[in-house]
């Protein structure tokens, strides 16, 4: 048998003693402690790719914020449950500067991160409608999203998107929404794990089939602006982050300060609920809670009030900073996130030196962009085993089965691959 820099007896033992019974859907936080407890046991450093750490600084204007604030007494006093109104007017004028669409104010929610955005969004369609009872998710995705509906007991559909690009997404999106049971769909734009990225023909289906099944549409923008082929970095001007809310009506975009200013450990981001969705009133909703049944209040005084009691005072006023710097151009948006696709090229060469293959590797006729993460196979080995192949030598990933991809392969993160080299 080959000589590892691990031995496989410590690979084999350590996940043996985390009871992981599918290693392919290991979840990430699983496979980091795994390869944590090999680490200190082998006493060899691992490459750690499996999760999504900013690798950059946080921003300095959400810093200097955020200190100021607390200096100034901020800690001592709970949240307003709706958010700081600065910061919705803020969050409202970002969206409009960069993906070019009008939300009130109102709707624009803070959040202690895009995850908790998702648990409530998830939550509050899921009672929309009783006969509604599904969330569709278009694959791959973030894995811990599938995690949340577990733990409320909703039940999901997935379908990996790999062979239904342009035209053939209709035909298979509405193979679904035609059965009369999905309450909400949820990808994200640009994807984790792939990075590919839905094109405006592709939005324009998801909306369309939306408002004919009437359905809403959740839009994670987690990497907001890292479709690195286009400069997205101009406020106020095209190209703008691609959208469906350009194609639908009822949507929520669940947008996060983590990637987008490297502000992941302050747990801060906007759920910007449509001007439409936010006042409709729904039957299911009414008879739940009582009173008018609206999206948006139910969402924000019964679902987002029972999670926690608001949102981190002190990390809303650094999020109310950033917005408006980045709306303003004294924020370059792109500027040191494209750091991240210098890493992603530099390492895929790296791969594909090796005799591994970028598995999602086009946006239809185009190459994927190089960005935060991106998918790599090797000759017929499943996702498990490629997964712990790798950890042999010391290499640490999340397998492509956890993300609800149908495709062999590991997703690769190059977030705290932070050497220069």
């Amino acid at each position: 048998m080959k000589a590892t820099p691990i031995e496989r007896d410590i690979i084999d033992r350590t996940i043996d003693e985390f009871q992981v019974a599918d290693f392919g859907r290991a979840t990430i936080r699983e496979v980091k402690a795994i390869a944590a407890k090999a680490e200190a046991q082998s006493g060899v450093e691992f490459i750690k790719m499996e999760m999504g750490v900013p690798g950059l600084p946080p921003s300095a204007v959400g810093v200097e914020a955020e200190i100021e604030a607390l200096r100034n007494g901020i800690a001592s006093l709970y949240p307003d449950i709706n958010g700081l109104d600065e910061l919705k007017r803020e969050a409202s004028r970002f969206v409009k500067a960069f993906v070019d669409v009008d939300i009130a104010p109102e709707g624009c929610v803070p959040v202690t991160g895009s995850m908790q955005g998702t648990f409530a969004s998830f939550l509050t369609c899921s009672q929309c409608d009783p006969r509604k009872d599904t969330i569709l998710f278009i694959d791959p995705g973030f894995p811990v999203q599938k995690q949340q509906l577990v733990v409320m007991g909703q039940k999901y559909e997935t379908f990996d998107v790999y062979n239904y690009r342009g035209d053939r997404l209709e035909e298979k999106l509405e193979s679904y929404l035609s059965r009369g049971n999905i309450s909400a769909i949820i990808y994200s734009n640009p994807n984790n794990p792939s990075w590919v990225c839905l094109k405006d023909e592709e939005l324009r289906i998801i909306g369309r089939l939306a408002t004919k099944y009437d359905v809403i549409v959740l839009e994670d923008l987690a990497y907001f602006a890292m479709d690195f082929r286009q400069d997205l970095s101009r406020p106020f001007q095209p190209p703008f982050q691609p959208s469906v809310a350009r194609y639908t009506d009822h949507y929520i975009l669940l947008i996060s300060g983590s990637k987008a200013f490297s502000y992941a450990g302050q747990r801060i981001g906007v759920s910007c609920i449509s001007d439409k969705l936010y006042h409709r009133a729904y039957p299911g909703l009414m008879q739940r809670y009582g009173g008018a049944g609206t999206f948006g209040t139910v969402f924000i005084h019964r679902v987002l009030y029972a999670l926690s009691s608001g949102t981190s005072h002190s990390a809303q006023h650094a999020l109310t900073a950033m917005f408006p710097a980045a709306a303003d151009g004294q924020l370059d948006l792109v500027l040191k996130t494209s750091e991240y696709a210098r890493r992603a090229r530099l390492t895929k060469e790296i791969f594909r030196r090796h005799g591994f293959r970028i598995v999602y590797d086009k946006d239809q006729d185009e190459t994927v962009s190089d960005g935060f993460f991106y998918t790599v196979g090797y000759g017929g080995l499943s996702s498990a085993e490629l997964l712990s192949e790798l950890l042999l030598y010391g290499i640490c990933a999340i397998s492509l089965t956890a993300t609800g991809s149908r495709q062999p392969g590991i997703r690769v993160c190059v977030s705290q691959l932070n050497c220069p080299e």
